[in-house]
């Protein structure tokens, strides 16, 4: 088994950039999408069409379809944390706020990721700096959400707190995941088993919540959105993350929330019309923050720079 590495190399940033890029196109997809196709519809469609993509690309290249009774309880288990629960929460939240609104929450998954994976794993443990990001993120999530969450629930308000919900869905998940590092199966066959159950759990729920079999056929626009949904932002988009979780461990990966919001931003401001407030701009700010003392590249490499900054205005000053 490849040990995990704390370090990313320029390719696993390489990666890391081009998953982020995808799932900011989701929340563009999904905002689409969700104007035609009722949120648990719109996720069974969604993990369905995947699957099916994720399958053939199986066949194809010869790899055998993921077996065992207990490979497949940890399947659902993922397929519900990491597909229905934040799915449904997201796709539902983005009914009642702005899709770029929704990525800036999201992207406080690594918070959250860092207590879980401080609590059940052994080798990504809390530091002082992660303390203070995790701290500095969650005053961004309260900049964020404001004081109205003190006078009443509306659904603005509710929708927001389903997304910092989904983004606590995504932790656990991701920590349960490093599992599969020990079961012997590819990236692939990751990426597909949870997608398999995702469907299985989400059809009962598509028929008999949203009565899918009644709804009409929505428009082009919102199947052109599903379609980038299911093959870009989910089966193309689970073989990178799943192959980045290998390699660089839970934490590392999850660092992708962090870059997801720059290209929700523009795809929903520039094409969707949406404004965000001032107190989104700051509480981002707070959550790049957090997440930048979480990660502590840019912090180490400052620290390394004072002492070379300083020798160098001594060496001019004699």
């Amino acid at each position: 088994m490849t040990p995990i590495s704390a370090r990313m190399s320029a390719r696993d940033w390489a990666l890391l950039g081009l998953l982020s890029f995808i799932w900011g196109g989701s929340f563009f997809f999904a905002k689409v999408a969700v104007a035609e196709i009722p949120p648990l519809t719109l996720v069974f469609g969604r993990v369905l069409l995947a699957a099916i993509a994720l399958g053939l690309c199986l066949a194809a290249i010869g790899q055998s379809l993921p077996r065992g009774a207990p490979l497949w309880r940890l399947f659902f288990i993922m397929g519900l944390l990491n597909n229905v629960v934040p799915f449904g929460l997201l796709f539902w939240a983005q009914t009642e706020i702005a899709s770029a609104l929704a990525s800036i929450l999201n992207a406080t998954t690594p918070l959250f990721t860092v207590l879980v994976a401080h609590a059940f794993t052994d080798d990504e443990k809390l530091s002082a700096g992660k303390i203070i990001g995790v701290l500095a993120g969650l005053a961004g999530v309260a900049v964020m959400i404001g004081p109205g969450v003190l006078t009443g629930l509306d659904r603005a308000v509710l929708a927001e707190l389903a997304c910092i919900a989904a983004a606590v869905s995504y932790a656990v998940s991701g920590t349960i995941g490093r599992r599969f590092r020990t079961m012997g199966i590819t990236p692939m066959q990751t990426a597909f088993g949870p997608l398999v159950a995702s469907s299985a759990i989400l059809l009962p729920l598509s028929l008999l919540v949203d009565r899918s079999y009644a709804l009409p056929v929505p428009g082009l626009k919102a199947i052109g959105a599903l379609i980038g949904l299911a093959l870009i932002s989910t089966a193309f988009a689970y073989i990178i993350f799943f192959r980045l979780m290998a390699r660089v461990g839970v934490t590392n990966v999850t660092l992708v929330t962090f870059l997801i919001p720059p290209s929700a931003i523009l795809l929903g401001v520039g094409l969707l019309g949406e404004r965000l407030l001032p107190s989104h701009v700051a509480g981002m700010a707070l959550i790049a923050l957090g997440l930048s003392a979480i990660d502590g590249r840019l912090w180490r490499r400052l620290r390394r720079q004072a002492p070379a900054s300083e020798a160098k205005a001594s060496t001019t000053r004699s």
